[in-house]
């Protein structure tokens, strides 16, 4: 019984191979279509196209640099000449040359003027 079956599978395979080839066979020719255009589109009255829309990209502000401070200098009196301080009421300055403690100096003012005191 299976080699009758087998027999008919291979018969109907065969005819159906066959009837496939003529068919291919008795197609009529294929169609090509040939344009040559200037490129002018033409859409008739009454067609819009759609709208192209691009949005812009969106707005980016790249961060500045990270902000370096450097510290303040530190504060340090200058160099007294010989140790000699010369008071001259609200100002305090070093001696440019040594007198006698208690002697009459000068310090300069904020306007440029001298501002008469006493060496200690």
């Amino acid at each position: 019984m299976t080699s009758h079956s087998m027999r008919i599978l291979r018969r109907t395979s065969i005819a159906l191979a066959v009837l496939v080839a003529m068919a291919g066979w008795a197609g009529g020719p294929a169609q090509a279509r040939v344009f040559v255009g200037i490129g002018i589109p033409f859409y008739g009255p009454g067609y819009y196209p759609p709208p192209v829309y691009y949005p812009p990209p969106p707005v980016y502000y790249a961060p500045p640099p990270p902000m370096v401070y450097a510290p303040p200098p530190a504060y340090s009196p200058g160099p007294s000449a010989g140790g000699q301080m010369c008071y001259a009421g609200p100002y305090t300055c070093p001696m440019e040359r040594p007198v006698q403690s208690g002697g009459s100096c000068y310090c300069p003012g904020n306007g440029g003027q001298r501002v008469w005191g006493r060496a200690n």
